[in-house]
């Protein structure tokens, strides 16, 4: 609608997770370390949560393509909401093992045989499950089960478990503490700064065609206060923005026309505080993540 008039090739503020638009903070930089960490270690369960909308689902795009082009074996999970046995037929089907027909317990037994092949070729097997705070507690101890596939030194199965802060709720519930033992590396999302929204603003702005800056100084600060800072609300809210622009035959974005998206949208209300705790990582952990070094990190994603 507006690309044109902006000098656009493309929506900048596409909701969905394309990793061509993942901007890079120094906290996702650490986060996607972590995860690359933990799974070429062979650590077994990570654990990934953060608030709606602060990236997680765009960061595990990014990770799953970097695995594939590294000649992993994958599978994505991103609707938990499954019975055990379902569960399973799906991981197996998403990893490419024939399951027709079987039980639970020789399908059990092909994916045992199927991944020791996988480790004796020197592939990494990764199942990444998104969403991950609505699994039931039955579900997460059947997963907690699949990390028992194993050799004296490693585990064969690596588990990503991805979702909403209620997600540390429900693994710190008594009745999964086996399963909280077995989490060797938790990272978390966060929300923008003031700067990295400036700075995410711009940089989808860039990737999508745009040789300026379309969005004035004030207007960036009322984004921000609108958003919060939550990655998701900041895509609607300036791309309301722009369509208000592009109305009113305007070429930059001004804080009257964010605050008028963001109340279109119902955004235009102070957001609640959202508790940040201070780094993505537990302190812990943080040596092995600056270990893991600049290579580690997935190529589709950018400062």
């Amino acid at each position: 609608m507006y690309h044109k008039f902006f000098g656009l090739t493309e929506d900048p503020f596409n909701m969905s997770p394309d990793p061509r638009f993942f901007y890079l903070t120094d906290t996702l930089r650490e986060t996607l370390s972590v995860l690359s960490y933990g799974i070429k270690s062979r650590k077994g369960f990570i654990l990934l949560t953060g608030g709606v909308g602060t990236g997680k689902t765009t960061i595990l795009n990014v990770m799953l393509q970097w695995l594939r082009a590294n000649s992993a074996a994958t599978a994505f999970i991103h609707n938990p909401r499954l019975s055990p046995e379902e569960f399973l037929d799906y991981m197996m089907k998403d990893f490419g093992i024939p399951t027709s027909g079987l039980q639970k317990g020789k399908h059990l037994f092909r994916l045992n045989e199927w991944l020791l092949k996988r480790h004796e070729a020197g592939q990494v097997v990764v199942l990444v499950v998104d969403e991950a705070q609505q699994l039931s507690t039955e579900m997460l101890e059947e997963l907690r089960l699949l990390t028992n596939f194993e050799t004296p030194t490693q585990k064969l199965l690596q588990i990503v478990l991805a979702g909403q802060p209620e997600l540390d709720k429900t693994i710190r519930s008594p009745g999964l503490r086996q399963l909280r033992q077995r989490i060797a590396l938790r990272c978390k999302t966060v929300p923008f700064t003031l700067e990295q929204t400036r700075t995410y603003i711009r940089y989808r702005l860039e990737t999508a065609g745009a040789k300026g800056d379309l969005f004035d100084a004030d207007a960036v600060a009322m984004v921000h206060r609108c958003s919060g800072g939550i990655g998701r609300v900041i895509n609607l809210i300036c791309n309301q923005a722009l369509i208000g622009a592009y109305c009113e035959g305007l070429r930059v974005v001004n804080a009257r026309l964010v605050e008028e998206g963001a109340k279109d949208l119902e955004f235009d209300e102070e957001p609640e505080q959202i508790e940040q705790e201070q780094g993505s990582v537990t302190p812990m952990l943080k040596a092995s993540a600056t270990r893991v070094g600049a290579e580690e990190i997935p190529s589709g994603a950018k400062d």
